[in-house]
């Protein structure tokens, strides 16, 4: 069975204030399973959920920057 988090122990596994999860919660933007009135987050439901959000960076440190004719 898949390890159920609190939003205390999700809050303190991403360093973000749980209020910012229950909000997310609100919105439905993050994952999330209702028990009554409590909310859960499967943590292989997070872990994915963190995976489709990972962006890969620049190839190169050097960004283009349009020239104003200055």
């Amino acid at each position: 069975m898949n390890k159920l988090l609190t939003p205390q122990e999700l809050a303190d596994c991403l360093g973000i204030q749980v209020s910012t999860v229950y909000q997310w919660t609100h919105q439905g933007f993050i994952p999330h399973v209702k028990l009554g009135k409590l909310v859960r987050f499967r943590e292989s439901d997070v872990s994915k959920w963190l995976e489709d959000r990972l962006s890969p960076g620049r190839k190169t440190r050097r960004v283009e920057v349009a020239d104003f004719g200055f």
